[in-house]
């Protein structure tokens, strides 16, 4: 099922919002980016299981001691990530989404952690499962990733959204590295957005049931009504963040936001999840911004 009529209305005065208000704003918008990153870096990482936290990461990429032993591998999975991500931020509007770039980028994230598997798709006897779906296997990954990159770019009257949310549930069915599959994945999502002008999404491990459900629900029945969802709010919420700071509002807790408008906490969070006001979250709490009186 694709984007409704209705969401893509929303989108685009989102989006003709944020283009109009970001002119000559570039110095504010890095620096919302960059502060962004480690947030990023700990969900995407979290729904792979990392035991970090985010106050972790946040040591972590900033070379910070951490109270608590950690593995070597956790250090660098974080610090790795977090270089892939900046540089898709810096090099996304310069190229064409690739299978050369996917290499690159995954060489960038397992380097220091696999050198035996970083930067290639997996070869032969070298299969992958994730539940109970197991990948194609590895002869023919390259065929079915370039199959796959050729609609994505050739399907030119199919909505933004949904060639995302599609090209996604398809990169992470075929699976076609060893490890870091989920990581990259998400990474080719924000490059995407990227490219169509658009703000990078973080996907929260809070929802990775959600998320999980999407992969799923493609699986069983080639439906991507979930994902497509799933970007679209997260991008709504992204777009919320950013015009909010662009028009100088006053950020407030959510929680303080229903007081004042003497609403229940939980009908304005419900609101927030499904994005009918312009809410947002800094390290996983709920904020808004609100005009500065």
């Amino acid at each position: 099922m694709a984007t409704s009529i209705p969401t893509k209305e929303r989108l685009k005065d989102l989006k003709e919002e944020y283009d109009h208000l970001k002119v000559d704003k570039d110095a504010l918008l890095q620096i919302i980016d960059e502060a962004e990153i480690p947030e990023s870096v700990y969900n995407s990482n979290a729904i792979e299981n990392s035991t970090l936290t985010l106050k972790e990461t946040e040591k972590i990429l900033l070379e910070m001691e951490v109270s608590r032993d950690i593995s070597l591998r956790e250090v660098f999975e974080a610090k790795n990530l977090a270089l892939v991500m900046d540089y898709v931020r810096r090099k996304a509007k310069e190229q064409e989404l690739s299978e050369e770039l996917i290499l690159l980028l995954h060489q960038m994230l397992i380097g220091n952690i696999d050198e035996s598997i970083a930067g290639r798709f997996r070869k032969e006897h070298e299969y992958v499962r994730v539940g109970t779906h197991i990948a194609p296997a590895p002869e023919h990954i390259e065929r079915m990733l370039e199959q796959h990159l050729i609609e994505y770019s050739s399907d030119h009257d199919i909505y933004f959204i949904d060639k995302i949310a599609k090209f996604h549930l398809d990169f992470e069915t075929i699976h076609p590295f060893n490890d870091g599959n989920g990581r990259i994945g998400r990474v080719l999502l924000n490059y995407q957005l990227l490219r169509w002008g658009f703000p990078g999404v973080i996907i929260r491990d809070k929802e990775k049931k959600t998320y999980y459900d999407a992969f799923n629900e493609y699986r069983d029945g080639q439906l991507a009504k979930k994902m497509e969802r799933i970007v679209t709010m997260s991008l709504m919420e992204s777009l919320h963040k950013r015009i909010a700071y662009l028009k100088a509002n006053k950020i407030i807790l959510l929680v303080d936001y229903a007081k004042q408008q003497q609403k229940p906490t939980p009908v304005v969070l419900n609101a927030a999840r499904r994005q009918t006001i312009p809410a947002f979250r800094e390290k996983g709490v709920w904020k808004i911004g609100v005009e500065a009186k």
